[in-house]
């Protein structure tokens, strides 16, 4: 068959199967979105497109901070304008100029955070990030629950369930805020929604550990030593342990040294007989 009429015949071929490729790779992608695997990952960039659009904001709010310092002093200059007036244009100055530094670390925070859901990306069977976070949520839950239902708890850490103790009135709002959030995300989530739900849950586990610590140091108990503390507390203890075994060998050295320095006299020899 003459190749040209075969081309003219089949040419269809080449786009459809670039065609069909391309809908296949979107159909992943996006079966793969709807599952919900990469759901930590959507809000992860979400989270950082929002702290990017934030710190726009705060390098604008510096400019005109600075354009009104300047203003300021030059009002001052001509005696219109107050000293007080132009220290408080320089501290909003420097308030703005703190507010970027805070962005920007916000946004370094935020990108490992998207390097790291991306590599934590579960496999087919693997548990769904909406999974894992629902079970570290029911996971503080019950732990609280454990409070409020074992009596030998209850004695123990009265203050734990006690909604007059500060850090017990920021737990249960912490509780009450994380399970609307998770209400409002529902089953499939938008990344806003998972992003919420996310630091609702990190906020709760914070304020748990916290009403929990206050509860164990109102009770009595000793509040458990930082692990520099416990490090540096060992090494004293070894370096003690140390000098003292250098100071009993070096007194059995002396003692030594002393005992060879005063040997007692020998008995003269008897003399000899020549004969």
């Amino acid at each position: 068959m003459d190749p040209l009429m075969l081309v003219a015949e089949w040419w269809w071929i080449a786009p459809v199967a670039a065609g069909g490729v391309t809908a296949g790779a979107i159909g992943v992608r996006r079966r793969s979105r709807s599952s919900g695997r990469r759901l930590a990952v959507d809000a992860a960039r979400h989270d950082l497109k929002a702290a990017q659009i934030a710190i726009v904001e705060k390098k604008a709010a510096v400019k005109v901070a600075r354009a009104d310092v300047a203003h300021v002093s030059a009002e001052r200059a001509a005696r219109r304008a107050t000293p007080e007036q132009v220290a408080s244009a320089k501290r909003m100055l420097r308030d703005s100029e703190r507010d970027v530094k805070a962005a920007a670390a916000d946004i370094k925070a935020r990108q490992a955070r998207l390097q790291a859901a991306r590599a934590a990306i579960p496999a087919a069977s693997a548990p769904r990030p909406l999974d894992r976070l629902r079970s570290e949520h029911d996971a503080i839950v019950v732990q609280w629950m454990q409070y409020e239902t074992d009596p030998a708890r209850q004695i123990a850490y009265p203050a734990m369930t006690d909604v007059k103790q500060p850090a017990t009135a920021a737990y249960l709002r912490a509780a009450g805020r994380a399970t609307d959030l998770r209400r409002e995300a529902g089953d499939r989530p938008t990344p806003a929604e998972f992003a919420a739900y996310r630091d609702g849950v990190a906020q709760l586990a914070r304020a748990f550990e916290i009403a929990e610590h206050a509860a164990r140091v109102a009770a009595g108990e000793r509040p458990a030593t930082p692990g520099w503390q416990d490090a540096a507390q060992d090494a004293i203890s070894r370096s003690a342990e140390a000098i003292d075994r250098a100071a009993e060998a070096a007194a059995t050295a002396f003692t030594a040294w002393t005992t060879r320095g005063r040997k007692p006299p020998q008995p003269p020899h008897p003399p000899r007989d020549d004969r």
